[in-house]
């Protein structure tokens, strides 16, 4: 009857017709705009066609469809007021023209039905979902609302409690529980999801089953008084408030929605629907959040491109191996273990063997007491770490990561010693976070197959790895690092080899800000509390003690040395210094900024210690309050300048990857975007402007004189 690219409408057994969505330009299906326009016809071409007893809506991929394309919300985004909300009510006219057919339908649910995928399930009279399949409106947690129907068929079908718990938390449902909740009618093994779903229609088609009076439940107000919703909204609303705070309106704004579009029919709650959708579209929460999701995209497809771009190049990873052991080295092995790499953890110390493979252990039991390991699944996982003390041991490996202590001298005897040992076509990496990968390859015969790598602590927990090309990195290097690091489950960004490399770099910078003001007299309790209300995970000086006093202090000169234009002290004696000095080194002796005691769940918790508000008082005078503004503005326009540089210098490619590397380095807020859509929020000119602000006190807040011409042009830096 049609077939389009998309998708195909058929006429099948019984009187029935069948939609089946297959992509033909792509792995999975979403709804695009050429998905959306075969649907129009497809439809279409149905209401036209005489004798139709049934509609089956199925999919010919592994998946039934994951959502709506969200490369094309840029464009949804930018559109009016009234475009937009057209657009929105031209896919919800479609789906409830399905939903009104005067036959019965069902979705036979295959793999994902995600977003507008499960929004046009949900206009369907029935659902049968397969065993291995999922269901969910995800879009809260790309700072926006299901737009096609979902917030007001939901509610009406598994009721206001549940509906607001799915919307605004936007999890995937297993077919259990969608069972359980009334989102699907049954539950179907894979190869019998096909004829489970037509058993189903035929039951509808015939009788034996009622389906208008399920139709009119979706297409009628809800059956709650005014006072039970306001009742149900008030709890709802002080559980989200304390879940998401109030830098994530979307949870709130789908609460606020469902309840007041209650007491509506189905159009007119659409039309609410519409309106939210619109609303919420327009805020910098969902810019950044939509951002992040395509960033994500970007940086995951620029290291398969490398990849695939040198395939041939690239020998399978056989064994790997990481040179040093202890917590990081444990951390390493374990993540390679964990993505069914064999690999080789060696060090010259049986103690240190000891505790990585106890690292490792540790890690494995979290995930069987969790329950996502059996015993045996962990024992077989653990068996593929080989600790050694044999140099012998390494020479089978064709990709290793150097992991020792972090002092240059020691590393530049580490790894020409490994590289004697490796074949030539070996891939040697260093596990480094601030030593020049352009020095440590002046100790190797083939600096052409090293980099660095970089990986984040807890190593299991951070996606982030930086890979560092040296002057003499090969692109077969790069390459082959990063289909490693994809390989290991990590988001490999790759940047060129400079003090700090890039993450650290721009958090120096933050940090460097945080010592000026606490030299200058602010109370750094304050600016952490100040710091974490505006969304960092953790204030600066909470987070030292968490990084480590000494290792802040070992990494101060690194960007003093090596930038010196900007990295400055104001200060004969910095705070942090001043800190390492009275031998507190952060959560790792118990002592730093603040002082520390283990919890019930034998995590360290923080409190505030006198003695260190009385050193700084005897360095810098009584402590004394900053206006809020400032303190944000001293900290971040640090940060912001120095990313400035760096993609200036090229030591990051783009604004997507730099953002991205913060977001998954060091947990920048992710309903900010990172630090450059921070930038293009308030504006480059501001950005400028606060920057001069505070270019008398140092130089780390000096605009460039790129920065100021794409300010004066209204450029943004993702432009």
């Amino acid at each position: 009857m049609f077939k389009g690219k998309t998708v195909s409408l058929t006429l099948i057994d019984n009187g029935f017709a069948e939609i089946t969505f297959d992509n033909q330009g792509d792995s999975v299906n979403k709804f695009n705009t050429e998905t959306l326009a075969d649907l129009r016809q497809a439809v279409d071409a149905l209401k036209v066609q005489d004798g139709v007893r049934g509609l089956l809506l199925s999919s010919a991929k592994p998946v039934f469809v994951v959502g709506a394309d969200i490369t094309e919300f840029k464009d949804m985004f930018a559109a009016s007021k009234d475009d937009f909300i057209a657009a929105a009510q031209h896919v919800n006219g479609l789906f409830s023209e399905i939903e009104d057919l005067p036959y019965p339908s069902v979705a036979a649910i295959n793999g994902f039905a995600l977003g507008g995928g499960f929004e046009i399930c949900l206009a369907c009279d029935s659902r049968v979902i397969s065993s291995k399949a999922a269901i969910g409106l995800p879009e809260t947690g790309l700072g926006i609302l299901p737009g096609w129907g979902g917030t007001v068929r939901l509610p009406r079908l598994i009721g206001y409690s549940a509906a607001v718990n799915w919307v605004a938390s936007g999890q995937q449902q297993r077919p259990d529980a969608a069972l359980q909740a009334g989102a699907v009618d049954a539950v179907a093994e894979p190869e019998q999801l096909r004829d489970a779903s037509l058993a189903l229609l035929e039951e509808l088609a015939s009788g034996k089953r009622d389906y208008q009076a399920r139709r009119a439940q979706k297409t009628s107000a809800l059956d709650m008084s005014e006072s039970e919703i306001e009742t149900a909204a008030n709890n709802y609303r002080g559980a989200l408030l304390g879940k998401v705070g109030n830098h994530y309106p979307a949870p709130l704004k789908v609460l606020e929605l469902i309840s007041g579009a209650a007491g509506l029919d189905r159009d007119e709650a659409i039309k609410r629907e519409n309106e939210a959708f619109y609303e919420i579209s327009q805020t910098p929460q969902a810019r950044a959040l939509v951002g992040l999701f395509l960033n994500d995209q970007y940086i995951v497809k620029q290291a398969k491109n490398r990849s695939r771009a040198l395939a041939e190049k690239l020998p399978e990873i056989k064994t790997a191996g990481v040179i040093g052991a202890g917590i990081m080295g444990g951390g390493i092995a374990y993540q390679n273990a964990i993505r069914g790499y064999s690999v080789v953890m060696k060090d010259i110390n049986q103690p240190a063997l000891d505790l990585g493979i106890q690292e490792a252990k540790k890690l494995l039991a979290k995930g069987v007491s969790r329950g996502k390991l059996s015993e045996e699944k962990a024992a077989q996982i653990l068996g593929l770490i080989k600790p050694t003390l044999e140099d012998s041991d390494v020479g089978q490996c064709n990709m290793v990561v150097e992991a020792v202590v972090e002092l240059e001298a020691v590393k530049k005897q580490v790894l020409p010693a490994v590289e004697a040992l490796l074949d030539d076509n070996a891939t040697i990496t260093s596990n480094t976070s601030t030593i020049s990968i352009n020095r440590l390859a002046e100790s190797l015969q083939r600096p052409e197959n090293f980099c660095g790598m970089h990986f984040f602590n807890p190593v299991h927990a951070m996606p982030l790895v930086e890979i560092i090309r040296g002057e003499n990195s090969s692109d077969a290097t790069i390459a082959a690092v990063c289909a490693y690091a994809l390989g290991l489950g990590k988001k490999p960004i790759v940047v060129n080899d400079c003090p700090g490399f890039l993450v650290n770099r721009v958090l120096f910078a933050l940090l460097f800000g945080l010592e000026i003001l606490i030299a200058e007299g602010a109370d750094f309790q304050q600016i952490d509390k100040v710091m974490e209300g505006w969304g960092l995970p953790m204030g600066p000086a909470y987070l030292m003690d968490v990084i480590g006093i000494d290792t802040i202090n070992h990494c101060y000169p690194v960007m003093i040395n090596g930038l010196p234009e900007r990295f400055k002290k104001t200060a004969d004696l910095w705070p942090t210094e001043a800190v390492y000095k009275a031998d507190r080194l952060g959560q790792k002796n118990a002592r730093g900024y603040y002082s520390y005691e283990l919890n019930d769940k034998g995590k360290p918790s923080k409190a505030v210690d006198e003695s260190v508000i009385q050193m700084f008082s005897e360095l810098y005078g009584d402590a004394k309050m900053v206006d809020a503004d400032e303190i944000v503005d001293r900290l971040m326009i640090a940060m912001a300048m120095e990313m400035v540089h760096c993609l200036e210098e090229g030591v990051v490619a783009s604004p997507a990857e730099a953002d991205m590397a913060l977001v998954y380095g060091v947990g920048f807020p992710t309903f900010r975007g990172g630090i450059c859509r921070w930038m293009d929020e308030i504006g480059l000119q501001e950005v400028c402007d606060r920057g001069d602000r505070y270019a008398h006190i140092s130089e780390l807040y000096r605009p460039t004189e790129k920065l100021r011409a794409m300010a004066a042009n209204g450029e943004t830096l993702y432009s």
